[in-house]
């Protein structure tokens, strides 16, 4: 489980957004410290994980998933298990003036980078804000989620606002490495959209009031 450390004390008198920036820059700073075996080996784990929410959730056609960046959680077999399963995947790419949308991912398309500091994206054709709502199942990047399902993203409220568009009933996992499952409540918005679970190299954690 993740603690704060240094001057990040949830809980003091500090503005949400200012605890949340606190937060982020500790939790990037512990993942650059990561080797690339370290996100390596927890990608393969992590795709054994989503193997068996296939079975226990299915029938699945379409994941929302995403490619991560060089300090993430591989997401690489993650796509390899969707593919062989023939579950569609799809991910965030930017649309036309910055807006969110959605692309499919087949095995050998390119990934590139949008705009600096994005993800790396597939080309298109988008799909359209709303076309998350197609998914089966949504897998989202994070920094840290606690107990409640709070989520930390990285700042810039992208899955908050599309996570709106995911159908009830939809479960919804963050994928993370083990510690940074976060033990004390994370600071949370009212905009802030809480996630069902999340997926570690150790395994599944449903999370909420599920």
């Amino acid at each position: 489980m993740w603690t704060p450390q240094g001057s990040v004390v949830i809980g003091d008198d500090i503005e949400i957004e200012d605890a949340k920036s606190l937060i982020r820059s500790e939790i990037r700073q512990h993942r650059g410290e990561r080797s690339p075996r370290e996100r390596s080996s927890a990608g393969e784990a992590i795709a054994a994980h989503v193997a068996e929410l296939l079975t226990r959730l299915g029938p699945i056609g379409t994941v929302a998933a995403f490619a991560a960046r060089p300090s993430e959680p591989d997401t690489g077999p993650v796509f390899d298990l969707l593919h062989e399963a023939g579950v569609q995947v799809m991910l965030p790419m930017l649309g036309p003036g910055l807006s969110r949308d959605w692309a499919f991912y087949r095995r050998g398309d390119t990934l590139g980078e949008q705009a600096p500091g994005r993800p790396p994206a597939p080309s298109g054709p988008g799909l359209g804000e709303t076309a998350i709502s197609r998914a089966d199942l949504v897998l989202a990047p994070a920094l840290s989620v606690d107990a409640r399902g709070a989520r930390l993203g990285q700042g810039g409220g992208w899955y908050d606002r599309a996570l709106r568009y995911v159908r009830p009933g939809v479960r919804v996992y963050a994928v993370l490495f083990d510690d940074e499952l976060s033990e004390p409540e994370l600071p949370t918005a009212e905009h802030d959209r809480p996630v069902d679970g999340v997926i570690t190299p150790a395994g599944v954690h449903e999370l909420g009031d599920d």
